[in-house]
């Protein structure tokens, strides 16, 4: 184990049946520069959260990077010109969410909707 591992500490979160955690970094009185450790994860989160997170003006920087191919969790990093990170992780996902419930949502119609022409298209045939 490194200085730096022994150096900093870990509090562990409970997101659904995901742990996230957050990497602190002792001396980094910072509440704008936080690593965050999302585990089960892979670059489908990473990349989707980093680009919407990245749309934020109070963002400084965003990014992500996979330990290991073989380890199940990503490295988020996030620096802000101000706000708190966490604050700034929370709308992100927020944001990225209500994103994905727009597509959920605009799939599910579409699909209504193609069903719905096909199965009377089928009736005026008969």
């Amino acid at each position: 184990m490194s200085k730096k591992e022994k150096d900093s500490t870990k509090t562990p979160v409970e997101v659904g049946s995901h742990r996230l955690e957050v990497i602190e970094t002792p001396g980094e009185e910072d509440e704008t520069c936080k690593t965050f450790v999302f585990h089960n994860e892979d670059h489908t989160l990473g990349n989707s959260l980093r680009y919407i997170i990245m749309k934020n003006p109070d963002v400084k920087f965003c990014g992500y990077s996979v330990p290991h191919p073989s380890e199940l969790k990503i490295n988020f990093r996030v620096q802000t010109y101000g706000k708190p990170a966490v604050d700034i992780l929370k709308k992100g996902l927020k944001d990225l969410n209500g994103a994905c419930e727009h597509v959920l949502r605009t799939f599910e119609n579409s699909v209504s909707e193609f069903k719905n022409r096909n199965t009377s298209s089928e009736m005026d045939t008969s």
